[in-house]
């Protein structure tokens, strides 16, 4: 891992906003750099490497895949990592709150009646 993905990797292993990630997480023959399962989100650290050559172009079919698998991918510039690192983790943890959908009023219906009163449940 590089410096910028050591240093993020760091934050997102104290689950921000209660967020569970996983460094270097495959999803099919791709391996990203973060990945959190339950907003279906991928974090990509990008070094100046993702603006030369074909990467560019490389990194465009792997999101339009992963986006084809319902999976958003979030990428993150390298230097904003190592330039104001809260900044990005508060961004991430906006985006993975936007991606999972609210709870269905008939899960908070039944979450509301769940207990009693007396605390001996229904």
């Amino acid at each position: 891992m590089s410096l910028p993905e050591v240093l993020l990797w760091k934050e997102l292993k104290q689950r921000p906003g209660n967020y569970k990630f996983r460094k270097l997480h495959p999803i099919g023959e791709i391996v990203v750099d973060f990945y959190c399962d339950r907003a279906k989100l991928v974090i990509e650290v990008d070094g100046i490497s993702h603006d030369m050559g074909d990467q560019p172009q490389a990194d465009i079919r792997r999101d339009r895949w992963l986006n084809g698998q319902g999976i958003e991918v979030l990428r993150i510039p390298a230097d904003e990592v190592l330039d104001d690192l809260d900044p990005v983790v508060r961004h991430i943890t906006a985006v993975a709150t936007r991606r999972i959908p609210p709870p269905s009023p008939a899960f908070a219906k039944a979450s509301a009646r769940a207990t009693s009163p007396d605390g001996g449940g229904f």
